[in-house]
């Protein structure tokens, strides 16, 4: 027998075929397994990958809150750039103007909440006496009984479970040391990202083999390209949120409009649950402090800036960057949630928006792939 002929003197089993199995096993089963292992090894090359970033939290966010910030700042320092030179020195110019703008927003936030102090404190133990004359009252009539025997219960609780909620409150201490390690680290990272991420890139495509680099190039420009523009886009539609719900609450009086209003802005970030829990937080400030009534329109205020935000806004904004079904943002934002917390509902959208741009870059046929075409076009 020659060339590793079947013994029947048939033709030999190409290199990688399934061992013969007398033809029990139809083609579409083989196939099928074929993809099933295939699958099974990808899948678990993406959860080892997934168990080492889920121990590497701290810098893993990191990097992303500093491409976050590259994508924002990044126009900023290439326009700065134009007339500072060195480019460093526009760098330095473009992180500290931000820096400075934050601290100035801080610190106006602090005297806000600093000069309402009193006036609220008063309004907040008045709020509470409506709360209680409301729930006596229609609808719900609830005996004065019931409601101060919910406070009794109210205290009790947080008496027997006092030494409990400080040493949450110590462990949270811990976590904000954390928080200022990894926005120290994120904003070490963004300094190099917006003054060279181009040459950082092209050093790493260099150590990939030579017939990768055109494919690499491709997909890196389409990734960036679509984080980029989401990110802008997520901001414009941020500021947009906290714009309508700022000028609402000052229309209708609500104390601590502006912390509200950045509270919302910050909240946005988070797609479609973010701005409904801001806006939460706005109306039980407006029923301690101005009543049912008031509480309630800010309430009909989520229904109606979320309308606008879903069918006018975000559409109109992300069109800039990749086009995602609401499905999909559903389904993502969930799936991140469940899977790591307000952290995942965060970024899931956008590692989406990277995913789906590198899938369409890819796709594209190429000059050299079109019969007849040249590299010219």
């Amino acid at each position: 027998m020659r060339g590793g002929g079947h013994p029947s003197g048939g033709p030999g089993r190409a290199t990688g075929d399934l061992p013969d199995d007398g033809g029990r096993v139809g083609p579409g089963l083989r196939r099928t397994a074929g993809y099933a292992w295939r699958l099974l090894v990808v899948g678990g090359a993406l959860y080892a990958v997934l168990v080492v970033l889920g121990r590497l939290v701290l810098p893993v966010v990191a990097v992303f809150v500093a491409l976050v910030i590259t994508a924002i700042l990044r126009p900023a320092a290439d326009l700065i750039g134009r007339v500072i030179r060195p480019r460093s020195m526009a760098v330095v110019v473009t992180v500290l103007g931000a820096l400075l703008l934050l601290a100035g927003l801080g610190v106006l936030i602090g005297e806000t909440v600093s000069g309402e102090s009193h006036r609220l404190n008063q309004e907040f133990h008045g709020g509470l006496d409506r709360i209680e004359q409301w729930l006596e009252g229609p609808p719900l009539h609830l005996k004065s009984s019931a409601v101060s025997d919910l406070q009794g219960k109210l205290s009790s609780f947080l008496s027997a479970h006092r030494s409990t909620l400080i040493s949450t409150a110590v462990g949270e201490a811990g976590r904000v040391l954390e928080i200022v390690t990894g926005a120290a680290l994120a904003l070490f990272c963004s300094i190099f990202f917006i003054h060279s991420g181009d040459a950082m890139w092209r050093w790493a495509r260099r150590q990939l083999p030579a017939g990768a680099h055109s494919t690499w190039a491709r997909a890196g420009a389409a990734a960036w390209r679509a984080f980029a523009g989401y990110t802008r886009g997520i901001m414009i539609v941020a500021a947009s949120n906290a714009v309508l719900v700022g000028i609402a609450l000052v229309l209708l009086g609500v104390p601590l409009a502006l912390p509200l209003t950045v509270l919302e802005f910050f909240a946005t970030l988070i797609p479609l649950i973010g701005s409904p829990i801001a806006m939460i937080v706005a109306a039980v400030v407006a029923l301690a402090t101005k009543g049912p009534v008031t509480a309630l329109i800010v309430l009909a205020l989520i229904v109606v800036i979320g309308q606008i935000e879903g069918h006018l806004l975000h559409p109109i904004v992300m069109s800039w960057a990749v086009r995602i079904h609401p499905v999909v943002v559903a389904l993502s934002v969930t799936a991140g949630g469940i899977l790591a917390g307000v952290i995942g509902a965060a970024v899931s959208l956008p590692l989406v928006s990277v995913f789906w741009g590198v899938v369409v870059e890819l796709r594209r046929p190429q000059p050299a792939d079109i019969p007849g075409a040249t590299a010219d076009g």
